[in-house]
């Protein structure tokens, strides 16, 4: 008797096909509610992705935190990319689409533009523009292959231009990140229209769904995300400030309007001892410090964002690493940063503050105190982001932090939730509005 096992079992499993790849994709979409309505959900099941990379393995184009590389420069950096799914659906959903929207896409791919052309249908308008032809030829290639050549127009231009000769338009969804708001923008888009765009803040990057209210913009929810910058006449980039350049273990402050540091002074405060402060404030697992990071922003004018390697953590040079950067408190040549440590409970951790550098303690229970203050004051706050023309005068912004961009002065507040208004009309404590009063 022959005992080799029949191959031909394994060999007759059928390959999973595009279409299967595709639910899967929005079943997990649909569960982590980065897809939630039906017309939504629709596109993201009718739209081929795996066509717009036909270089790439089709299973990848389907996993949903994966975004594809499709252009670099000379030095590495990403100049474009087919966003991963989840971060397109979160666009998307902001944007609040539907039948027969006129909708502006800025910064072209392919991929979401068949999807928001697929939502828009026949009576809506879609058009799709990107400054790199490579791009947008690509773009056009793949909207011919799966059918939405008919209902959209392709554009090469500068972004920060818009497309004025089809405006004005229902909704802007813009895929790049952006350290401003052109005046074009605000102007093609007709009073009470949507713009979702990944707008760069003191360095972190939020996508902001914004409704227009006459001449400035007004925050209807954010998400934290990254995204490639802009090219152009709007390009504006974070510098990267190394003070750690081992290959491999480089470690670096991302500095975006901040002050110019003492880079040689806080190179030698990384290599001292760390010093660490505790909070007592816990988050959940599941629990984000977006808001807590917006807090921080308000109140301290020097705080870039630590960036680093995995390896750096890993030998002990830094104690937390994010690919979004942590809020670094800088002065002189000491920087405290945050970070978490386990508590008893398994779903929660405590927040803390890791100090380098002569000064280290006193930064870092700067930093802590400011950590409590959040807890104590503005946990429940609601943070509102808003976009004033420049030269806007001081007295007719909101309170809290103005970052200064050549067309725009972004304004980001926090203020107490409808519940806690409730409760001040009946009688209970509500929270302040957010205003920037300690030490800076």
């Amino acid at each position: 008797m022959n005992d080799v096992p029949d191959m031909k079992t394994e060999e007759a499993q059928p390959a999973t096909s595009d279409k299967q790849l595709r639910n899967e994709m929005v079943g997990s979409l649909v569960r982590m509610r980065a897809v939630r309505s039906e017309r939504v959900e629709a596109a993201f099941r009718a739209v081929p992705r795996h066509l717009a990379t036909p270089d790439v393995d089709v299973a990848k184009t389907y996993l949903v935190e994966d975004a594809v590389v499709t252009k670099t420069d000379a030095d590495g950096l990403q100049l474009s990319s087919v966003s991963a799914p989840r971060i397109q659906a979160m666009q998307i959903e902001q944007a609040d689409i539907r039948p027969g929207t006129r909708i502006l896409e800025i910064g072209s791919g392919g991929v979401n533009a068949a999807y928001l052309a697929e939502i828009v249908g026949k009576d809506g308008l879609f058009v799709t523009a990107d400054i790199d032809h490579e791009v947008t030829e690509r773009a056009q290639r793949f909207l011919t292959s799966t059918g939405y050549d008919s209902r959209t127009h392709v554009v090469t231009t500068d972004g920060e231009l818009g497309v004025p000769e089809h405006a004005p338009y229902d909704r802007i969804v813009v895929t790049v990140q952006a350290a401003d708001i052109p005046s074009a923008w605000i102007e093609q888009l007709v009073d009470g229209g949507r713009l979702v765009v990944p707008l760069r803040m003191r360095g972190m990057t939020r996508t902001v769904a914004f409704v227009r209210r006459g001449d400035r913009l007004v925050s209807d929810g954010f998400e934290l995300c990254g995204f490639v910058p802009m090219q152009g006449i709007g390009e504006n980039r974070v510098r990267l400030v190394l003070l750690h350049d081992t290959e491999g273990e480089e470690v670096g402050l991302r500095l975006d309007g901040h002050p110019e540091p003492d880079a040689e002074a806080l190179r030698a405060a990384l290599v001292t001892p760390p010093v660490k402060a505790w909070s007592g404030v816990t988050l959940a697992g599941n629990e984000s410090n977006e808001h807590l990071d917006i807090w921080l922003t308000t109140v301290f004018d020097n705080l870039p964002l630590l960036a680093g390697k995995p390896a750096a953590r890993t030998r002990g040079l830094v104690a937390s690493i994010s690919p979004h950067g942590i809020p670094t408190l800088v002065d002189g040549g000491t920087f405290a940063y945050r970070t978490v440590r386990a508590t008893d409970d398994p779903d929660r951790f405590e927040l803390g503050v890791v100090g380098h550098g002569p000064h280290a303690k006193e930064i870092a229970y700067r930093l802590v105190e400011q950590i409590q203050v959040w807890d104590r004051e503005h946990r429940g706050d609601r943070a509102q982001i808003q976009v004033f023309p420049a030269g806007t005068p001081e007295d007719q912004l909101p309170a809290g932090r103005v970052v200064d961009r050549p067309h725009t002065r972004i304004t980001l507040v926090c203020v107490p939730c409808q519940e806690e208004k409730t409760l001040s009309r009946h009688g209970g404590t509500a929270g302040k509005p957010l205003r920037s009063t300690a030490p800076r």
